[in-house]
């Protein structure tokens, strides 16, 4: 087996700081997409409602318009 080679101080250096960059850069595109993600959630939780309401007064109206002794 052959012993460690020692890395270069200019490489360790480049590799901590593109370790350190890419953790800031992605801090920073959290930070920008968080607010769109919770909007879009926002959304459409409202439009499941919607189809929520649609679908129950759907139902309403299939059991009023069902075949009934009274025809």
């Amino acid at each position: 087996m052959l012993p460690p080679v020692a890395v270069s101080p200019l490489i360790k250096t480049a590799r901590y700081s593109a370790l350190i960059a890419g953790i800031i850069y992605g801090k920073k595109r959290y930070d920008y997409l968080k607010p769109i993600a919770a909007e879009e959630r926002r959304i459409e939780e409202e439009e499941k409602k919607i189809q929520e309401e649609q679908a129950r007064i759907a139902k309403i109206l299939a059991e009023a318009n069902e075949d009934t002794i009274l025809k």
